[in-house]
């Protein structure tokens, strides 16, 4: 904030090596505005570098040791003083000095012998117009502190709802635990090494790596609406229960479009959470649910997250079976390239295959977890 916009008086800088020149500027401005004085280019240069910079700048443009055109080149090369208006002080007649001095960035010019009247109104003017982009600089400064805060209010929103909803899923699932967690990471570690591969690049941008990320917890949203008798069950699903059970995708996915139609608006990392939670049962070769999509129809978030959540589903332990291990877990996803895994997202598994097993074991469930799925499966 400059001290012009907080009611006191806006400082002029006069420049030039003549102390009669000095003078006679100096009792003409004096009257309206705080004045100070520098008879060469080192002592403006440091005058306008300090804290208490001038709002104005009357530079002379003959002068010895560094000329008024050296001081204006300065004065626009550094952020803390570019944005100080420069009058330039010139012989009548210099028209090269004139059109020199405005390409370097000076607002205007002054023709010496001065004439008093012409001095001040110029100088009010560049004051003026000084204050009115300082008040604009400052209004936009507000304004992208603002939305940037707004911005973080809104991530945070969206992760809090997230955590919800995923938190909410976990209550009813007796194979959850940290299974949400887990699959995260590992979405997110296939994501992080398939996202300069030619068939993926173009989907996996930096944004959409992040949004996967945030929205691959949902994935199993939809069992929330799966009945108890079925979700809890603790051995195998009859054919109708099954049935029942594959509903879970569809579920998810519209709950999430009834979210999104609410808004009002296109949110983006809910239509990654709708393509996961309603095709990560799909089957590279078609014979998967909801629909049967084969390859490229599947979109490449659900790709990702059916390697995740088998590898999960493979290596964890349930109330019915226990968990098989990791080194069994790559070689049956292996087996499947091709079948129920796109065949690109299954070597990008074997690659990072360690850093799979590495967050199983970061995130692995606790006795106490599991002692609580068996009470939820009982």
């Amino acid at each position: 904030m400059n001290p012009a916009s907080l009611g006191e008086k806006p400082t002029v800088l006069i420049v030039d090596d003549t102390p009669d020149n000095l003078t006679l500027l100096a009792d003409l401005l004096k009257v309206i505005y705080r004045v100070k004085a520098a008879r060469d280019g080192d002592k403006a240069l440091q005058i306008a570098g300090s804290d208490d910079k001038p709002d104005l700048i009357l530079l002379d443009v003959m002068m010895p040791g560094l000329s008024g055109f050296d001081v204006c080149r300065q004065l626009k090369a550094q952020p803390h003083t570019r944005d100080i208006p420069v009058i330039f002080l010139t012989t009548q007649g210099a028209i090269e000095d004139e059109l020199r001095g405005l390409e370097l960035g000076a607002v205007d010019y002054i023709t010496k012998p001065i004439n008093p009247p012409t001095v001040l109104l110029r100088v009010d003017n560049h004051l003026k117009i000084k204050a009115a982009a300082d008040f604009l600089r400052d209004q936009n400064d507000f304004l992208e502190q603002e939305i940037a805060r707004r911005t973080q209010e809104v991530i945070a929103i969206q992760d809090v709802t997230i955590q919800a909803l995923a938190s909410l899923a976990e209550t009813r699932d007796n194979e959850t635990g940290n299974h949400i967690r887990r699959t995260q990471h590992y979405v997110q570690a296939l994501a992080e090494h398939l996202k300069d591969h030619p068939r993926f690049a173009a989907e996996l941008d930096a944004n959409t790596r992040r949004l996967l990320y945030k929205s691959a917890p949902l994935h199993d949203i939809g069992k929330i609406g799966i009945p108890d008798s079925i979700l809890l069950k603790p051995g195998r699903l009859t054919m109708e229960e099954f049935e029942v059970m594959k509903t879970h995708t569809t579920l998810g996915r519209d709950a999430l479009q009834r979210a999104e139609d609410q808004l009002g608006v296109e949110v983006p990392f809910l239509r990654l959470a709708k393509e996961i939670a309603y095709g990560h049962q799909e089957k590279w070769d078609g014979n998967g649910y909801p629909e049967g999509r084969a390859g490229d129809q599947i979109p490449v978030s659900a790709r990702l997250m059916a390697v995740a959540d088998v590898y999960d589903a493979l290596i964890s332990r349930r109330v019915y079976k226990p968990g098989i291990s990791h080194e069994d877990a790559v070689a049956l996803i292996s087996e499947e390239r091709g079948r129920h895994f796109d065949p690109d997202v299954v070597d990008a598994f074997l690659a990072i295959k360690e850093q799979f097993q590495a967050i199983a074991e970061r995130y692995a469930d606790s006795e106490q977890d599991l002692k609580a799925k068996a009470s939820r499966g009982a």
